[in-house]
């Protein structure tokens, strides 16, 4: 089963910084041109090393090192040329994230032994932000947990109902949960943390919109910061077949070598799956979507298969012996597809969900989260 739950705990996060939030009296203090970062760890020894690290566009970079004393105490400071998100880290198993800009003193405080669970900041909104979406994250993960233990346990006794049903109950938890921190980020779009959330935490894929108003507003306000540049070079791409935008036409031909345009199927919803008779995971997946097929087929549900094939005796004895009894088309010119250039196709197999007007609602579901999928919006 998919880890669907991945933000499904983000619910009742109420205290955020908006654009009216007044900055804290530090930030026009006499320090306003540094940072300070300073902690107190329960059960790290004296000499225990921190490390400080900043998210640059792909990866943490080390920035700093400090050592603990006698009380537990730590201490960094310097100056930033921009507000970024940091990494304090004891360890693989001990960090936390969060924010640090000039002028706003952050407050750290932990156990060493269970950095990550158990650390609170203070002194900056982005930080405390961060804290809240860490926080809502291991929820999330446990009852991801829970979910699947349950799911495991229904696929070995052969329970296919509680199969689906659980599918559903991790997509509603997700959808709630990626609301909730969607509801967030609208709060605070000039936020570096709300680029890192849109960018990292939330698939822009899948909250194109969202992701891109930010992006808009940080294009204004913040042209120059590296996460505003990330999450625009990330969002480029994506434009063409992100959820939420209108799928773009495709007029292929059939095996009976009669172009078929995909808005032919307009007013039902619409599968476009790219494959091709040669591919192993394709072939693998088929008979997932030969049964959702099957089981939607009579309520609303067609399917567009767009193959990467070049061998035309190939590709059709695969659609005869996989049994794929649905709307077929292919230019016959591999990853030279103009389909797949359009949709800009790097592998196989990859789907999109359209709803009845030609818009993705969804992408490369497979198995029983196509069904489930299917199951909610056509009921």
């Amino acid at each position: 089963m998919k880890s669907l739950l991945y933000l499904g705990a983000l619910l009742g996060m109420t205290n955020a910084c908006n654009k009216n939030t007044p900055p804290t009296a530090s930030a026009t203090g006499p320090d306003a041109s540094s940072y300070q970062l300073s902690g107190m760890l329960q059960n790290a020894p004296a000499g225990t090393k921190v490390y400080l690290a900043e998210l640059g566009e792909t990866q943490f970079v080390s920035r700093d090192t400090a050592t603990v004393d006698e009380k537990g105490q730590f201490r960094f400071t310097g100056s930033l040329t921009e507000p970024g998100i940091y990494q304090v880290k004891l360890n693989e198993q001990n960090q936390a994230l969060l924010a640090l800009e000039n002028g706003r003193p952050v407050e750290l405080t932990g156990d060493a032994q269970q950095l990550g669970q158990s650390y609170t900041v203070k002194g900056s909104p982005d930080s405390e932000m961060l804290q809240q979406i860490s926080r809502s994250m291991q929820a999330s993960r446990q009852q991801m947990q829970r979910l699947e233990q349950r799911y495991t346990q229904a696929a070995q006794q052969g329970r296919t109902d509680s199969l689906a049903l659980l599918q559903q109950r991790a997509m509603a938890l997700q959808t709630q949960g990626s609301a909730e921190l969607g509801r967030l980020v609208r709060r605070n779009p000039n936020s570096v943390v709300s680029a890192f959330v849109v960018t990292s935490v939330i698939n822009p894929d899948e909250n194109f919109a969202l992701a891109d108003s930010v992006a808009n507003v940080l294009k204004k306000n913040r042209p120059d910061s590296r996460y505003t540049k990330a999450l625009v070079a990330r969002l480029e791409p994506l434009r063409t077949t992100a959820v939420g935008v209108q799928a773009p036409e495709i007029s292929l031909p059939s095996p009976e070598g009669k172009d078929v345009t995909l808005s032919s199927l307009r007013g039902k919803y619409v599968l476009i799956d790219f494959w091709a008779s040669w591919c192993g995971p394709c072939r693998q997946e088929n008979p997932n979507v030969v049964k959702a097929y099957n089981k939607f087929k009579g309520k609303g549900f067609e399917i567009y298969s767009v193959s990467f094939d070049q061998d035309r005796g190939k590709w059709l004895k695969a659609i005869q012996n996989d049994k794929l009894t649905w709307t077929h088309v292919s230019d016959l010119k591999g990853w030279d597809s103009a389909a797949g250039q359009t949709y800009g196709i790097k592998s196989i197999p990859q789907s999109y969900l359209l709803d009845p007007q030609g818009r993705i609602i969804a992408k490369n579901l497979r198995g029983e989260a196509l069904d489930a999928t299917l199951a909610s919006v056509l009921k």
